[in-house]
């Protein structure tokens, strides 16, 4: 049995792939901060398969006993700040987190390579926002990397650290260049949650404002459990390098609206949406979207879910979240439906609210 240590964990790309790795029959070791870590029941209670172990990506001793306790096969580094906004508030904890935290993990395996005298393959999770203010479109491998926030620096700092101990120390290190991807299991925090969100309890009547910052900003989207996919591909290959992982399709935040919003049947969203300064970054970065011929032909992987698909299965899980935490139940997280069967020509859910799916002026705004 293959044995896989994941850091980052309890995010939305940990949670998946210790899902894909489990059913493919690994042992799935996952790395948690702290002893008292309020996640470690979430995670007992949705992956209780998983093994926890204890370890800092800034704590290299630890992460060395860490290691020593799992003697994984493969290690995947998806552990990291990674909410951009933050970046520019703590760009010294982003630093040495997003970043150093890299270098201590590749020294980690390094020396486990040499205490186990066999290889461990290694997975890190770069960025799309290292290449910032974008010199090509789409982008690639090869594509000058300009990053424009703390978040976009640190990741060149893993992804080139990543690419030194491989060559420096013949290493089996490979990294995604993952363009954004969502799911049902994104954090509020992230804008197309914030949309997902919003749009359902706005269909509920529970909400009836979202603010939001740049609506012309243009990302390429894609499902991150199909992302997981390519991570793991790229571990099963006999040699490693970096990869781009995309849709290959840009999309602006308006058309993300647009289409949360023409599932619950609302043509017109402007009155119930407005912008704010304080939700546009210091530094924008305007386009990025992703030309991923190389995990196409090397890899065989292909992005599964479409961006109108992606969109309805956010929503969708939303609207079934809040309906349940409005009903009183006890388990109020998204459900985790299955998406290839939503289509706006099935769907069977209907607003409470009036006719139009006007929403009712005396509901309050929900607090961002």
């Amino acid at each position: 049995m293959r044995r896989a240590l994941i850091t980052g964990i309890t995010g939305q790309d940990g949670s998946y792939l210790a899902e894909l790795l489990l059913a493919k029959g690994y042992e799935v070791f996952g790395l948690l901060r702290g002893q008292n870590n309020p996640k470690a029941a979430w995670l007992e209670r949705e992956l209780p398969d998983v093994r926890v172990l204890t370890g800092d990506l800034l704590d290299l001793p630890g992460l060395i006993r860490a290691f020593a306790r799992a003697d994984p096969d493969e290690v995947y580094n998806l552990g990291a700040i990674s909410f951009v906004a933050y970046s520019w508030e703590n760009a010294r904890m982003v630093a040495d987190v997003t970043g150093g935290g890299v270098l201590n993990m590749l020294e980690a395996v390094r020396l486990q390579q040499e205490r186990s005298g066999r290889q461990v393959r290694f997975y890190q999770a770069s960025s799309s926002e290292m290449f910032g203010k974008a010199q090509a479109v789409p982008q690639n491998e090869t594509t000058l990397l300009w990053p424009r926030s703390p978040y976009g620096v640190a990741k060149v700092f893993g992804h080139h650290m990543t690419v030194n101990y491989r060559e420096t120390y013949g290493m089996h290190a490979s990294s995604g260049i993952l363009f954004n991807h969502e799911s049902p299991r994104r954090g509020p925090e992230f804008v197309t949650r914030k949309i997902s969100r919003a749009v359902a309890r706005i269909a509920l009547g529970t909400q009836h404002e979202l603010v939001l910052g740049n609506l012309d900003a243009r990302r390429d989207w894609g499902f991150a459990g199909d992302y997981v996919k390519a991570m793991h591909l790229m571990l099963q290959q006999d040699s490693p390098d970096d990869y781009v992982i995309a849709s290959g399709e840009a999309h602006s935040v308006r058309e993300f609206l647009d289409a949360a919003f023409a599932y619950i049947g609302v043509d017109d969203w402007s009155p119930y949406v407005r912008t704010s300064a304080r939700f546009v970054r210091p530094a924008e970065v305007d386009l990025l979207v992703g030309d991923w011929s190389k995990a196409k032909y090397v890899l065989g992987w292909k992005p599964e879910v479409g961006f109108e698909e992606l969109v309805a299965m956010m929503v969708e899980a939303d609207l079934d979240a809040e309906v349940r935490a409005e009903s009183g139940a006890a388990e109020a997280t998204p459900q985790r439906p299955d998406f290839r069967s939503l289509s706006r020509a099935n769907v069977t859910w209907t607003s409470p609210a009036a006719p139009g799916r006007a929403v009712p002026s005396s509901r309050p705004m929900a607090t961002w």
